[in-house]
């Protein structure tokens, strides 16, 4: 069943362990405004909350995933900070964004949010603000050099020019590069290779890996992998799956 969050501007829909979320302004491009800042913000916290979800996947209906910031809605004065957070935080669990068309300015940071990307061919991503007097401030400019490299996020802070889907792709930025159209039916094939798995112990792996983006020290990341041991190695699905393997069948995961 899909529903609305906030007027209908976000959809959310539970797919078995997959949640999928949809920006829905496709006569404005998804750019964003206050009702998508707060039914983003919301939909992952369902993602997060629901013990029954392992996965989610945020794209855009219409051509383009998102154009950035809605400047008519910023001058309004409506509430952003809901995607302030969500792009500080990003989620707990394993996000997939699925592009077709533009992810520009503040479209392009959301998807360098997720944790993995899929991108139709005729997809392109760029960080546009130094053209319009701004900096990308949402993360984008600490999180595009781990995606494309030093040089080649320099190039697109700087210049403001935005690049194709293959040069993405090329650079390392993309999980997968597929005909358009197909973004998002390859993030549910990607999804559901994720939703196979242990949902405690997919979540401490994204964690792990993360944290070894941000300039945290090794014997720091061992002092934080602690906890995710004790609670992911003590859990009832490290029971089961070790069970299910002896017994030749699949595992039924409870996230506990």
């Amino acid at each position: 069943m899909t529903a609305g969050i906030d007027e209908d501007v976000v959809l959310v829909e539970k797919r078995g362990r997959i949640l999928v979320v949809t920006l829905n302004r496709p006569d404005a491009m998804n750019a964003l405004n206050g009702a998508i800042a707060k039914g983003l913000y919301d939909a992952v916290a369902q993602l997060n909350s629901d013990p029954d979800l392992t996965v989610g996947i945020l794209t855009g209906n219409g051509r383009s995933f998102c154009a950035g910031l809605d400047l008519k809605a910023f001058a309004r004065g409506e509430d952003f900070g809901p995607l302030a957070s969500f792009l500080k935080e990003g989620a707990e669990k394993p996000l997939i964004c699925a592009v077709e068309g533009y992810a520009i300015a503040g479209g392009c940071e959301v998807a360098l949010t997720c944790d993995l990307i899929v991108a139709s061919k005729k997809a392109s991503f760029g960080l546009r603000e130094v053209k319009v007097g701004l900096f990308a401030s949402g993360g984008g400019l600490m999180r595009l050099p781990h995606r494309v490299g030093f040089a080649k996020a320099m190039e697109m802070a700087l210049c403001g020019d935005s690049i194709s889907a293959q040069e993405a792709d090329d650079a390392g930025m993309l999980n997968a590069l597929v005909e358009p159209g197909a973004a998002l039916e390859a993030a549910l094939e990607l999804a559901a290779r994720i939703a196979s798995n242990a949902p405690l112990a997919v979540a401490a792996s994204k964690s792990i890996i993360r944290q070894s983006t941000q300039g945290v020290d090794e014997a720091v990341l061992w002092e934080r992998q602690e906890p995710f041991i004790t609670a992911v190695h003590s859990s009832n699905d490290a029971k089961e799956g070790p069970k299910a393997f002896a017994e030749k069948r699949d595992p039924v995961w409870t996230g506990s």
